[in-house]
């Protein structure tokens, strides 16, 4: 009788096995941005220019999913979505904002013909989707100018919508490469608290100004404990879609400022949103984007390359938004560089620390690990 010998997974099979769960994960992001542009397509189509306009952007997506195919068989691995923090000047002060407690001014923000730069060699590699964050994006004079100059490119710009005047909807009806995500926290009482006195009933002028155009926009709601109850009612929801909203950002809340911890939702409330959601998308005609919640399907946070990887205003090439570490800069490294970066390869092949915790943010709890890996 032979001795039965137990299976063993030699160096060569266990990086073939994690280059196809690897491949799984990518496959199933391309198919979920092509399924997400494909549902834009069918909300908008009583407009028949901004459903022509997200088919365009569906033959974009198809054909910079091929070109990151083509570099990932050369061994370069580009994401399909970039995180663009063009600014750090805002023109509120909200409490518990991340950015101001985690990004500091000290160096000078990129130049508009940088900014351009680093997108055309972005679209080259096969990115053709962009996510615009600040600070506020619409206190850059030259932004709108940026993004006219990208028409194969879709930018989805986060904004607190108090810029929004008749004089910059009138431009943005023309501009159907970008998408405007309003923030609010819930009604007048949760925003105002947070934002400042008086920002609600601007934003929802601003909301009333793009209606009227007919402009597809979006509403980022952070979820808290405190507006937990609010923003998850189904009235409110409708009520932000009878008012043009076509798309909600629903984005658990992080501690990353001292003070805030309570803020956290409950593991018993993270569950109950995730299904709420799910709820809300088979019950309206609006596109709904969960996070850190639908990133479980990918198996865990997108960060550092596997999904996007974050630029600050001043050049840093970062994992996340919320992660503001980084071991290289666009103003001395091209993009395609920085995206060979040890640091973002490293994180990316470490799936114990993507796994997403309570406060939402997976590498805010491991930051300590972070630090430590740039000091090596």
């Amino acid at each position: 009788m032979k001795n039965s010998q137990p299976a063993v997974i030699g160096s060569d099979q266990s990086h073939d096995l994690k280059q196809a769960r690897d491949q799984n994960y990518i496959s199933l992001l391309n198919k979920s941005l092509r399924i997400f542009f494909s549902n834009a397509v069918k909300i908008s189509l009583k407009n028949p220019t901004l459903a022509l306009s997200f088919l365009q952007t569906m033959r974009n997506q198809q054909k910079a999913s091929r070109i990151r195919k083509a570099h990932a068989q050369t061994g370069l691995h580009v994401p399909p979505i970039l995180i663009f923090s063009v600014t750090n000047r805002c023109n509120l002060h909200c409490h518990g904002c991340y950015h101001q407690a985690i990004h500091k001014a000290e160096q000078p923000e990129m130049s508009e013909e940088k900014l351009k730069e680093v997108i055309s060699e972005a679209r080259d590699l096969g990115i053709s989707f962009i996510v615009l964050a600040g600070g506020e994006p619409l206190v850059r004079q030259d932004i709108l100018g940026i993004i006219r100059a990208f028409p194969d490119i879709i930018f989805f710009m986060f904004t607190n919508g108090l810029l929004i005047t008749d004089e910059l909807v009138n431009e943005l009806k023309n501009l159907r490469n970008l998408v405007p995500i309003l923030s609010i926290e819930g009604y007048q009482d949760e925003t105002d608290v947070r934002r400042g006195q008086g920002v609600y009933a601007r934003v929802q002028n601003a909301m009333v100004k793009l209606k009227r155009y007919d402009i597809f926009f979006g509403v980022s709601l952070t979820v808290t404990s405190t507006n937990f109850e609010t923003i998850t009612a189904g009235n409110f929801i409708q009520n932000i879609i009878s008012a043009g909203c076509k798309m909600v950002f629903t984005v658990e809340y992080s501690p990353l400022k001292e003070g805030t911890e309570d803020w956290v939702i409950s593991g018993d409330q993270r569950e109950k949103l995730a299904k709420i959601i799910e709820n809300f998308r088979l019950q309206n005609k609006a596109l709904f984007i969960n996070l850190p919640g639908d990133e479980k399907d990918f198996g865990g946070c997108l960060s550092a390359g596997r999904g996007f990887v974050h630029i600050n205003a001043t050049g840093d090439v970062e994992p996340c938004p919320f992660a503001p570490y980084s071991d290289i800069n666009l103003k001395e490294f091209s993009l395609e560089t920085a995206l060979k970066s040890t640091f973002l390869k490293r994180i990316r092949e470490s799936p114990e620390v993507l796994e997403e915790g309570e406060g939402a943010c997976a590498l805010w709890t491991k930051r300590q690990w972070l630090q430590s890996m740039l000091k090596q």
